[in-house]
């Protein structure tokens, strides 16, 4: 048969977590918490099945989930959104994405995304007949080049995805970052995907950039959220999309043939968890920064060297100073790390188009301490020991 997606294998994040559950290795690659959710989250989920919330839910969300959302908005960015208009509740985050790339581009349309990108732009990109337009974040720093991007920009370009905090380099847009890309894209015909699963999770220093904020980007872009990130319970996969109402009306077009609508009871209790919890996400910043700085102090000894997260739950290593993984390839080195040291990471060629040469790993410190100790005390025994060889 024709594939649709012939280069298009196992995302990387299924290939690792397969391999270290296989060898018995402790997974700092695959981003989801390994400490339980809040018990009350549960209890709600529970009373709400009880109750009888177990139908489908209205397509666009549970009124009660929505407005609680449009509460949010209005108190974290003054925002007065009508939620049955501008706010849709959705499979997680990438279908978000995935319905908003659909519903926005097609055939002959180009989208442009930035490199590292999170693996499901590309090919929800190519599904929708556009071309993606492969622009890099260049390292150590990954900032954005508005100049590139306005030499990329032509009449076929209809899309730009963003995301900050960003996955997975760990960097945040900068102040002026979203007046560069509002002046790109000012008197054309392009909308703007902005990726804010993170928002939360930004550290001292750096601030959340939303583009709800700017009022030169808020009528043409769809920001994209996900509550299994911010509540700890990756595999709720409950996300939303806020959209001004005529991008909204098109999302829903293709939502509500995607997924049509996501479990009810998970809806009703996020809703009354964030009515019962109203400072749940306040917390989250200093709650990862403490695992953040864990696990830079552990690995301080070692020859890995850390570079500073600026948001995420992420953090990249360069173990070019690794006498074991110089010269490697990421891909190689995260397999060798794998195997030899018994500690999953993800490599980042995973997410270009034309990776560049550098060796840098992601490692997820959403983990509990003994297990960032243990991981950590691997990757020292590792290096110590390959050293000595």
């Amino acid at each position: 048969m024709r594939s649709k997606l012939p280069d298009v294998g196992t995302t990387i994040f299924s290939v690792m977590s397969r391999r270290a559950a296989e060898l018995g290795a402790i997974n700092l690659g695959q981003g989801f918490p390994d400490f339980p959710i809040d018990a009350r989250l549960g209890e709600l989920v529970a009373d709400a099945m009880r109750e009888g919330h177990n139908q489908y839910a209205p397509m666009p969300g549970v009124p009660l989930l929505q407005e609680a959302i449009a509460t949010r908005l209005e108190a974290r960015y003054g925002l007065g959104l009508d939620p049955q208009q501008s706010i849709t509740i959705t499979l997680g985050a990438t279908e978000a994405i995935f319905s908003t790339i659909q519903a926005l581009v097609g055939p002959g349309d180009e989208a442009i995304v930035f490199d590292p990108a999170y693996d499901s732009y590309d090919p929800a990109i190519r599904l929708a007949g556009a071309r993606c337009v492969h622009i890099p974040l260049e390292p150590p720093a990954f900032r954005y080049d508005w100049d590139r991007v306005r030499a990329a920009i032509n009449e076929r370009t209809r899309l730009i995805v963003i995301n900050s905090p960003h996955n997975p380099s760990c960097s945040v847009l900068r102040e002026g970052d979203l007046d560069a890309l509002a002046a790109v894209i000012d008197g054309r015909e392009i909308y703007v995907i902005s990726d804010e699963v993170y928002e939360h999770i930004v550290y001292p220093g750096s601030r959340h950039q939303s583009v709800l904020g700017h009022d030169g980007l808020r009528q043409r872009a769809v920001a994209v959220y996900s509550f299994g990130k911010a509540l700890h319970a990756t595999g709720i996969r409950v996300g939303y999309a806020v959209a001004p109402p005529a991008l909204t009306t098109e999302l829903r077009k293709v939502h509500q043939f995607n997924t049509f609508t996501i479990a009810t009871p998970f809806q009703h209790a996020i809703a009354r968890f964030l009515g019962e919890r109203p400072e749940v996400f306040t917390g989250l910043a200093s709650f990862f920064l403490a695992r953040r700085e864990l696990l830079s102090g552990l690995l301080a000894p070692s020859s890995f060297r850390v570079l500073p997260a600026e948001g995420t739950y992420f953090q990249l290593v360069d173990y070019s100073g690794c006498a074991a993984l110089a010269g490697l390839d990421d891909i190689s080195a995260a397999n060798c790390l794998l195997e030899e040291a018994g500690v999953a990471t993800i490599p980042l060629s995973p997410f270009y188009r034309q990776p560049p040469r550098h060796s840098l790993l992601r490692l997820c410190f959403a983990k509990r301490e003994e297990t960032l100790r243990e991981g950590a005390s691997r990757l020292l025994d590792f290096d110590a020991r390959r050293s000595r060889a």
